[in-house]
């Protein structure tokens, strides 16, 4: 299973960005795919997750703030990301679990205040 995330990029406090994040090889019907962030100096830490049934959880930093969104049929997950502010800036990781964790080469959102 190999990730391709596109989308980070420099953007001004309160600007929005959208993340994507393209799964290939083989990809079960059920699965969990998820963005996760990490910031300097500190732990990797969960944004948000979706399942292939849509059910979806979000960090409560980001809640109302983010939206987690996938297609299915393209094995692909979004995450829109509002109101940013400048404690969002971080490598983001896309995620999928599939009987383990496959991870995304990350991409970098700065947001400048």
């Amino acid at each position: 299973v190999q990730l391709q995330a596109s989308g980070g990029g420099l953007v001004q406090a309160g600007g929005s960005l959208r993340l994507s994040c393209l799964a290939s090889g083989t990809i079960f019907r059920n699965n969990v795919m998820g963005w996760y962030r990490q910031a300097p100096g500190k732990q990797r830490e969960l944004v948000a997750g979706i399942s292939t049934a849509g059910s979806t959880n979000y960090a409560d930093s980001v809640k109302g703030r983010f939206t987690i969104s996938r297609d299915n049929a393209k094995n692909t997950v979004f995450l829109q990301m509002n109101s940013l502010k400048p404690e969002d800036t971080a490598v983001y990781y896309c995620n999928i679990q599939i009987h383990g964790d496959y991870w995304g080469q990350g991409t970098l959102v700065t947001v400048s205040s």
